[in-house]
């Protein structure tokens, strides 16, 4: 008996079979005459509705029948896949998704859809009169798994399906039904057999049992094919008495993916992260000890524990593709809301993040997207008497760069009004009047809280609710934002997030008789503080690199320690995007494999700390928030700027 709920199982296909209905419905909009993408949105609909049906769906199973009927018209050429058809099914489809979630929905909504349905199909064409299809004659045996009842899988709405497929005789077989001593009575031993004359080729068979094929028997006989070429038995998915190779070939294929809750994968990875813990200890203690068969087994450790660590992150990792899939909808429905035709293309779908990264980008990416909708686009005719195209573009690019994936939003609009920001931020009291910024700096004051320069509140923006949320979702993330802009040319936004917030390889360092950790991808370079540049830098803290000057923070002094510093201080150069900062540190103890843990409620207000660690000795290592020390270095040398 399987331990796994057959109705949460349900759900996670049926969001699977949505969002393969979205996408057909999506790509439809632009290519209606696409017979490839009817065919597909038709078969996600006749699945869902029947997995619906079996699973105790009955509403959800009700309703998709409806949206399913008009593709199948459109799959006999009797109604074209007009725009008013594929909006009404689009708006159907959410109404599907909550049914299938269990989420209560307003009374009448689902009548309502169903009328804008109708009207769409009703306001269609004439329908093109085809020659009436041949009929095909199938003989077929199915059986279902002993536990499949357990597991809800209902036969009769299977039976029901074949014989909507057209005339469908019957047969129950009972050869493996023991004797009532034995029988249990929660398992199936029945099997069935149908002949069936239907209009319909063998993939509408296929589409009867899609749910289900995997881990049933089906055997299925074309008596036509058989009578007019006497060609053998086609065998699908092998009966469990004969295993052809082909069909053990399929069986092998469908096992190579295995659907895990999210929470396994969690706590898989909080085990992981306790074993890098004890693996440190191990290694510290191997290190004190003289026992050369004890640093040999620390190491072995240490070696399995480094390929787990990278073998738990690649399970966790997904295709961002996922999520850049989302926004086609979105695209699709703020085309509609500002009136402006608009292209969505994307770039690097296969870079993969981690799954919890994945999740947390979703609501910043839309708001950037719908920021470069509303503000970035022109409306098509100007735009057209700009030179440009009348649709205007947003590019959604990803890339892996070492240990960071960078995100662009690209729009193609009239860019950003630097006259028109600067105007706001001193209306608000961000900047004061004629403060000196470079460009970068003014371009930043759009993430400010409460910012806006939107002409008119819509119900897409103007509240200068959003941006503001955004930069702190990103910096959340252990990520920086970036924007630069060509007026009349676009904008382009970049993101850089970390591919995980499970594990982290860092740098240790020493600030009086703490010890902290700077994510090592932030981590540019090292170099000594001497006494004499100390001394020199008295009052105003820079260093130069490379002829630039690059601020510097004291930590021994931001965080009070009390302490004198060491005769030897480091400054540890961190960077979040084009910002430079310089660290200065006591000690620099060496790379750490960190396991991040969250701050407590009480200190998760703490700006220059992202999180803590536990270290091989059992003590505690804070983490340093990168970008909040970024930002408070270079706040303090503009008003040293200002002031000197």
């Amino acid at each position: 008996m399987s331990g796994l709920d057959p109705v949460e199982t349900f759900r996670q296909e049926a969001q699977d079979l949505l969002e393969q209905v979205e996408q057909g419905l999506l790509d439809l909009a632009r290519r209606p005459g696409d017979r490839t993408l009817v065919d597909a949105v038709f078969r996600g609909l006749h699945t869902l509705k029947g997995s619906g049906a079996m699973f105790g769906f009955d509403a959800l199973a009700a309703f998709t029948h409806h949206c399913e009927t008009a593709f199948d018209r459109v799959r006999k050429g009797e109604v074209p896949a007009s725009p008013a058809l594929v909006a009404a099914v689009l708006a159907a489809q959410d109404h599907m998704r909550a049914l299938a979630e269990g989420r209560p929905v307003a009374a009448g909504a689902g009548e309502a859809l169903l009328a804008d349905l109708q009207a769409a199909v009703d306001g269609a064409p004439a329908p093109v009169v085809a020659a009436e299809p041949a009929l095909n004659t199938f003989k077929i045996r199915f059986s279902l798994p002993a536990d499949a009842l357990v597991n809800g899988a209902r036969p009769l709405p299977l039976l029901d399906e074949l014989r909507d497929l057209g005339e469908a005789r019957v047969r129950a077989i009972t050869d493996t039904v023991p004797s009532l001593a034995e029988l249990v009575p929660t398992e199936c031993h029945l099997a069935w057999e149908v002949l069936l004359t239907t209009k319909h080729g063998r993939d509408a068979i296929d589409d009867v049992f899609i749910f289900v094929i995997d881990e049933m028997t089906l055997e299925v006989e074309d008596l036509t094919a058989v009578a007019e070429a006497a060609v053998e038995t086609v065998i699908d998915v092998p009966a469990v008495e004969a295993a052809p190779e082909p069909a053990n070939e399929t069986r092998a294929k469908s096992g190579d993916t295995v659907r895990v809750p999210a929470e396994r994968l969690d706590s898989m990875m909080d085990r992981v992260g306790e074993l890098v813990i004890a693996q440190s200890r191990l290694k510290q203690l191997a290190g004190a000890s003289t026992d050369m068969a004890l640093r040999a087994v620390a190491e072995e450790i240490e070696r399995l524990a480094s390929e787990m660590r990278d073998t738990m992150m690649v399970v966790r990792m997904v295709p961002i593709q996922q999520l850049f899939g989302r926004f086609r909808r979105l695209v699709h429905d703020l085309e509609r809301d500002t009136g402006k035709r608009i292209e969505m293309t994307t770039e690097g779908e296969s870079t993969e993040l981690d799954k919890t990264v994945i999740e947390r980008l979703a609501d910043p990416l839309i708001h950037l997207i719908r920021n470069a909708a509303d503000h970035g686009l022109e409306a098509p005719e100007q735009r057209v008497a700009a030179g440009k195209s009348e649709a205007g573009r947003i590019h959604l690019a990803a890339r892996q760069s070492g240990a960071e994936v960078v995100i662009t939003i690209t729009d193609d609009g009239r860019g950003v009004d630097r006259d028109r920001v600067r105007a706001k931020a001193e209306e608000n009291g961000l900047i004061a009047p004629g403060q000196d910024l470079t460009d970068s700096e003014l371009l930043q004051l759009i993430f400010a809280p409460g910012f806006s320069t939107a002409a008119a509140i819509t119900n897409l923006s103007g509240r200068g609710v959003g941006m503001d949320v955004v930069k702190k979702t990103i910096e959340g993330l252990r990520g920086s934002l970036d924007i630069a802009s060509t007026p009349g040319a676009g904008s382009v936004i970049s993101l850089r997030i970390p591919l995980t917030l499970a594990i982290i390889d860092g740098l240790l360092v020493r600030v009086g008789a703490g010890r902290y950790v700077l994510p090592l991808s932030s981590v540019e370079e090292c170099v000594e503080l001497t006494t004499a540049q100390d001394l020199r830098s008295t009052g105003r803290n820079l260093i130069t690199l490379r002829d630039e000057l690059v601020p510097f923070i004291r930590l021994r002094e931001e965080f009070a320690t009390g302490t004198t510093p060491d005769p030897h201080q480091k400054i540890v150069v961190v960077s979040t995007g084009h910002e430079r900062v310089g660290l200065v540190v006591d000690q620099i103890l060496g790379d750490h494999q960190t396991v991040i843990k969250p701050l407590s409620s009480f200190h998760a207000d703490v700006g220059a700390f992202s999180g803590a660690t536990i270290l091989g000795d059992g003590g505690v290592a804070l983490i340093l928030d990168i970008a909040s020390l970024v930002g408070l270095g270079q706040r303090q040398d503009a008003l040293l700027r200002a002031a000197g």
